[in-house]
C-alpha cells in the first residue's frame, strides 16, 4: 500500500483510503476529487478524526459505512467543500435580476400570478436573502403577492445557520448602502446583525442534494446556482444544467458562478444574456429524464 509522502503525517493515509473517500463523495454528492486533491482531503479529514477520537482512517471509513453514516456523510461534505459566500456576491447578477427578471415577474404577480425563484446551493443564506432584498427594494409590497424564494442546500448544518439569518457585523458592508439600515437590524448578538423579517418571510429553506431526485414542480422565473458545479466533474455539470432547463420558465434566467460555463445539451436550451447569466429559450423543451 502506498502512503502519503509526508514524514510528519499524524495518520497513515493510503491510496486506498483516498480512493474510497473519493468514490463515496462522488456517489453521494457528485464531488470530483482528483488525485491532486489528496493532500487537501487528508488535511480536512484529520480534523474529523481528532474530533471523533479515531485512531486511523480505517476506523473513519468504518464510521462512514456504519449506522451513523448519514450524520457523518454530512460532516464529510462540510469538510470537503468551502462555504465561502457573502451578500450580493457577483453584484452584476443582482443588477441583471432586478432589470431583466423582476419587471415582468412583479407585473405577473400583481395580476395574480405565482412567482418563484430558486437559490440552488444556498449555503449560509446570503444569496437567497440578497435575492429577497433586491425584490423588496423594487417591490416593497412583495409579501402581499405570491412571490417566494426556494433556498436549498445539501448540508443540513449550514441550513440551520441560514434560517437564523444572523451574520457577523463586517458582512453588512457588502450590502448596498441604501439597504443597510433599511433592511437589516444590528445588535441581534455580539458584533452581529440580522436580515429584517419581511425579507426572511420571502424565503423557504429546504435540504436538497442536486445529484439526486428533485421533488420540485416549477416553473421558476430565475435560478441561482453559483459556485456549486465547480465541485462536480464535467458530465455531472452538463447533466445539472440540463435538469434546470425544464424547471425555468421560458424567458427566465439561470445565473451561475464566475468560473463556471454552461455545457452539454443545455447550450441549446439557453442563450447567453450577460456575464455567466443565461436566458431560457422560449421554443426549447427537455425530455422527462432531465428532471429525474
Amino acid at each position: 500500500m502506498t502512503t502519503l509522502a509526508a514524514p510528519t503525517c499524524e495518520f497513515t493515509f493510503t491510496e486506498e483510503h483516498f480512493r474510497a473517500i473519493a468514490r463515496l463523495a462522488h456517489e453521494n454528492f457528485g464531488l470530483d476529487l482528483q488525485p491532486e486533491k489528496r493532500a487537501l482531503v487528508y488535511s480536512r479529514l484529520t480534523r474529523r478524526l481528532r474530533a471523533l477520537q479515531l485512531s486511523d482512517f480505517d476506523a473513519y471509513l468504518g464510521r462512514l459505512a456504519g449506522p451513523e453514516s448519514a450524520d457523518e456523510h454530512a460532516e464529510l461534505l462540510s469538510a470537503l467543500t468551502t462555504n465561502v459566500t457573502h451578500f450580493f456576491r457577483e453584484a452584476h447578477h443582482f443588477d441583471e435580476f432586478r432589470d431583466k427578471v423582476l419587471p415582468g415577474a412583479i407585473a405577473e404577480a400583481r395580476a395574480g400570478g405565482r412567482i418563484r425563484f430558486w437559490s440552488a446551493g444556498c449555503s449560509a443564506g446570503q444569496e437567497p436573502y440578497s435575492i429577497a432584498l433586491t425584490i423588496l427594494d423594487t417591490c416593497p409590497d412583495a409579501a402581499s403577492l405570491d412571490i417566494r424564494i426556494l433556498a436549498t442546500d445539501v448540508d443540513p448544518r449550514i441550513l440551520e445557520t441560514a434560517r437564523t439569518a444572523v451574520y457577523p457585523i463586517e458582512e453588512r458592508n457588502a450590502l448596498p448602502p441604501r439597504l443597510r439600515d433599511k433592511m437589516t437590524v444590528v445588535g441581534t448578538g455580539p458584533n452581529s446583525f440580522t436580515v429584517r423579517q419581511e425579507a426572511r418571510d420571502l424565503v423557504r429553506f429546504g435540504e436538497l442534494n442536486l445529484i439526486k431526485d428533485w421533488p420540485l414542480r416549477g416553473p421558476f422565473q430565475a435560478v441561482f446556482c453559483r459556485n456549486v458545479a465547480i465541485y462536480f466533474d464535467k458530465p455531472t455539470q452538463a447533466r445539472l444544467w440540463r435538469r434546470f432547463a425544464p424547471l425555468i420558465a421560458p424567458g427566465g434566467m439561470l445565473f451561475i458562478g464566475h468560473s463556471e460555463r454552461l455545457s452539454g445539451p443545455a447550450t441549446e436550451m439557453f442563450r447567453s444574456a450577460g456575464i455567466t447569466s443565461y436566458q431560457r429559450l422560449v421554443d426549447q423543451t427537455a425530455g422527462p429524464e432531465a428532471i429525474s
